[in-house]
Formats: C-alpha cells, structure tokens, sequence
C-alpha cells in the first residue's frame, strides 16, 4: 500500500516543474528634485523661508515644510544633512553658496536636510553681477 502511495505521489509530482519567477523589470524612476529639504526662518527677517523656498524650488529642490526658528540671529546660512548618503548634499551647498555644512544623524528625520537660514540670505538668493 505504501509503495502504491509513493508511487502515485512521484507521479502527480514528477510531472510538476517548479515555476521559476521570472524578473521583474524595474522601472526607474528619475526624481525631478535633488532632495527632500526643510527651511527654517533663523536670521530673523521676515518672509526669509518663503523667498529661499522660492529660489530652492527654481533650483530643483523639494522643500516640504518651512518654519521659524526659535534662534534668530544666524549672521550665515547653515546647512545640517539629516541624510549623510543622500546625493544632493553637493549641489544643495552650491546652490546656498555655503561650506557650513554639519551632519547630524536622526532616525526620526523626515527630511535630507534642513537649512537654517541667515542674515546672509540675500547674497544667496539674488543673481550675482554678470550672470
């Protein structure tokens, strides 16, 4: 009976190949922004995070939250990666005219950077003589 079993069982299973998974193409997806970023107000003029959002956005960054500081007397533009692999860390910097960049690591950051914005914000933000 036990031979019989056996001998049913291989044949139902003999025939059976195991499906392999075919690869699933990956669609790749180009982001039209370099980052997720969020601007704080720190120097203390009023509408600064809305004109840098301005000039970010014009640059191909996504700010996604913009509010004051409770310090607000930055003389410079700071630059704080919450995300040290992101890749747009370099053209974020340019883009701010800055090399006040820090990295402070923090599972709870939704964002991969934040920048805290100075007294120094019109230097950033107007076109410089010739261009």
């Amino acid at each position: 009976m036990r031979l019989i079993i056996c001998l049913i069982f291989f044949l139902v299973f003999a025939g059976c190949e195991e499906e392999k998974a075919q690869p699933q193409k990956v669609q790749e997806i180009k982001r039209t922004y370099k980052g997720d970023v969020e601007l704080l107000n720190s120097c203390g003029m009023p509408g600064a995070a809305a004109k840098m959002k301005v000039y970010l956005r014009d640059n191909g960054f996504d700010v996604v939250s913009t509010r004051n500081d409770i310090v607000q007397n930055y003389e410079q533009t700071v630059l704080v990666l919450r995300n040290p692999e992101w890749e747009g860390a370099q053209a974020l910097a340019k883009a701010l005219k800055t090399d006040n960049v820090m990295t402070v690591i923090s599972k709870r950051a939704l964002v991969d950077a934040s920048v805290y914005i100075g007294k120094d914000l019109n230097q950033i933000v107007e076109p410089e003589q010739g261009e």
